[in-house]
């Protein structure tokens, strides 16, 4: 399974080398993010501590982390042009495929955190938590993004075209922008400030933010008052559900 899972993420990270646009659009996109949150918006804005770029970049970081679209419209491609059916012929292990996708997913995106850590620091966001407890906020960030590239492969296969999974992009948006990544949730009216505090990413982005040593949000509910620990059980229990039904439905043909 290890080799087979190796073999297909070598096939996706080939494929992203192939198409130039691929890659500048995959790496700039999160670099425009910090720019443009952290200039253009984020002088309108109050933040806990005073400084708004070192509470933005780790909601950017999890805003990247938590994108299913690129693996879910992959995935839908291969289904479309029938790539999954010719790899359903071969002797390989079922969850090869979508495991070597996950891996590959998460080889780019630290590839992205990367950049865009390095171009934080540039615009005034450090890291205060020290060098191990930024390493382990990494972690938590690649982690997280190997468990819903899951979510994203599962409904690349059950939609089956390229168009309908960009369309999908436009019920993802608000998940993540119902949260704390880019403002405190204080602000918000009372039922959508619950929604936010309980919503995973906004977890997520107070324990990368924890972890950096960055102005964290008012914590209000469980989650935010535990972040690494719900941040874990999150991912865990997105892993144990849509590993298997990605690998089932990988596995059965149409």
């Amino acid at each position: 399974m290890i080799t087979d899972a190796l073999t297909a993420a070598t096939r996706v990270l080939l494929k992203l080398r192939h198409d130039p646009s691929g890659i500048v659009l995959t790496l700039a996109g999160p670099l425009v993010l910090v720019v443009a949150f952290g200039y253009l918006i984020g002088s309108a804005i109050e933040a806990p501590g005073g400084n708004y770029r070192a509470y933005l970049l780790p909601g950017l970081f999890v805003l990247i982390a938590v994108n299913i679209i690129p693996p879910l419209v992959t995935m839908a491609g291969d289904a479309q042009r029938g790539v999954v059916d010719r790899f359903r012929s071969m002797p390989i292990t079922r969850s090869a495929v979508p495991l070597g996708q996950a891996v590959a997913t998460s080889v780019y995106g630290l590839v992205n955190f990367v950049l865009m850590g390095a171009l934080g620091l540039l615009v005034g966001w450090r890291i205060d938590g020290g060098l191990a407890r930024a390493v382990a906020a990494l972690g938590l960030l690649l982690l997280t993004q190997f468990a819903v590239t899951w979510i994203g492969l599962y409904l690349g296969l059950v939609l089956r075209t390229q168009e309908a999974a960009g369309q999908l992009s436009i019920v993802v948006l608000p998940v993540s922008m119902v949260s704390n990544l880019m403002v405190p949730t204080d602000g918000m009216p009372a039922w959508l400030r619950t929604l936010a505090d309980w919503n995973p990413v906004s977890a997520l982005g107070q324990a990368v933010r924890e972890l950096c040593g960055n102005p964290t949000a008012p914590a209000t509910a469980w989650p935010l008052e535990h972040p690494v620990a719900a941040s874990l059980l999150w991912s865990i229990a997105i892993l144990a559900i849509f590993a298997p039904l990605a690998t089932l439905r990988f596995a059965r043909p149409r």
